[in-house]
């Protein structure tokens, strides 16, 4: 409708077409001929004439949802035509249906226009049939009847549009939790790519400090473990950024990781890797001894991704802040319910740099936000004999 003051007959959406709802237009047609048969009757229709007034005031009603002030105007002129013909039927509350029926659904001013013209028709009413000296009480509760049925209109009406503003509502609401889903999770792919890339660069500065003192004989050696970092970083690298396109705005509801030939993006590391973890950083120079007890295969592969960045963590600084020379040792504990991690290194702090990155203290940070998402509470700091500790009990079951 172009009028002021137009609503929405029906929700928007998927929501409009519930299955096993009964078409308007049947149930309609129901109520038209529910009325026509109540209100047919011995006495009530004595000729054609009453018979096809009786007609004229219900049909219209089939279509009071679809065209409601057609309808109500095609009632209104049925019942004038049966105030100037003289014959009185109870056929006529089906003008009370209507006018309900435009209060609720048509423009403000077509409402106003229905009430003013079905009030008008109540005191004609009254004026013709009410009993002598009863013409006031009559034409109130007439009146009054017309009013209970704007009324009823008029509370429809507010209650359809207070389901629809609901209904708008929770879209919206819909659509935040999806972005804000978008953004927590591309949040987290950068902070696995910020995890990986560091932990892979600082192997690589540490192998290439290493090689200037390296033998002749040894310098091949650390030369492949070099290019060995290096790929591997980049392979992390394009793993995320694949992931951090997958989780952007226009992807859609299916979108996913892509496992075609020649993929990078494979399946994240957990505990089972920290073996090559380990490797890995006492040829860059940190001896690093690990210790896994109980089953690790019962942790859930998101819990095993957070140990292994934990970890992977704690040995990068160690590696970049400790002395040269430092021992590490790696404890992973896993019981039903539970995995503790705890990470420890016999060097010392280089000052208040140690836990994160360049000083920063991302570093920490992103430990601490990893460790939270899993029900933990991380802690950090100097051993009283020298070197640092990291600890951290993790609850699998108590992720989001």
């Amino acid at each position: 409708m172009t009028e002021t003051g137009a609503v929405r007959t029906g929700p928007p959406g998927a929501l409009a077409r519930l299955p096993g709802r009964v078409p308007p237009l049947v149930a309609d047609a129901a109520l038209a001929a529910a009325l026509f048969l109540v209100t047919l009757g011995p006495g009530r229709v004595a000729n054609g004439t009453g018979f096809a007034l009786q007609t004229a005031l219900v049909l219209p009603l089939v279509w009071r949802r679809r065209a409601p002030r057609a309808a109500f105007g095609a009632i209104a002129a049925a019942a004038l035509a049966q105030w100037l013909l003289g014959v009185q039927l109870p056929a006529d509350a089906a003008l009370l249906v209507a006018l309900g029926t435009v209060t609720a659904r048509a423009p403000y001013r077509s409402a106003w226009a229905a009430a003013l013209v079905a009030v008008a028709g109540a005191v004609l009413a009254a004026a013709r049939w009410a009993p002598e000296g009863r013409f006031p009480a009559s034409a109130a509760a007439m009146t009054a009847a017309v009013a209970a049925s704007a009324l009823l209109g008029a509370n429809a009406r507010i209650r359809r549009a207070a389901r629809a503003e609901r209904l708008a509502r929770l879209e919206l609401d819909r659509d935040e939790r999806e972005r804000r889903a978008v953004e927590e999770e591309r949040a987290r792919i950068a902070r696995e790519l910020h995890d990986s890339v560091t932990h892979g660069l600082s192997v690589v500065v540490a192998l290439a400090d290493a090689l200037g003192h390296a033998r002749p004989a040894d310098a091949s050696a650390v030369t492949a473990r070099i290019a060995e970092t290096g790929r591997q970083a980049l392979t992390d690298m394009r793993r995320a950024l694949g992931l951090l396109q997958d989780a952007g705005p226009d992807a859609g509801p299916d979108a996913g990781p892509h496992t075609g030939p020649g993929d990078d993006r494979r399946s994240p590391p957990g505990i089972g890797q920290l073996r090559a973890l380990c490797e890995q950083m006492e040829a860059a120079g940190l001896v690093t001894r690990l210790r896994v007890d109980g089953e690790a295969a019962r942790v859930p592969a998101a819990a095993q991704l957070t140990v292994h960045r934990l970890v992977q963590e704690s040995l990068t600084n160690a590696l970049r802040h400790a002395p040269q020379g430092s021992r590490a040792e790696v404890r992973v504990s896993c019981a039903p319910g539970a995995v503790t991690v705890e990470v420890t290194d016999d060097g010392r702090a280089a000052g208040t740099g140690r836990p994160g990155s360049a000083g920063s203290g991302r570093g920490l940070t992103g430990m601490r936000e990893r460790a939270a998402a899993f029900g933990g509470v991380l802690e950090a700091g100097p051993r009283p004999g020298g070197g640092w500790r990291v600890f951290v009990r993790l609850d699998p079951g108590g992720a989001p």
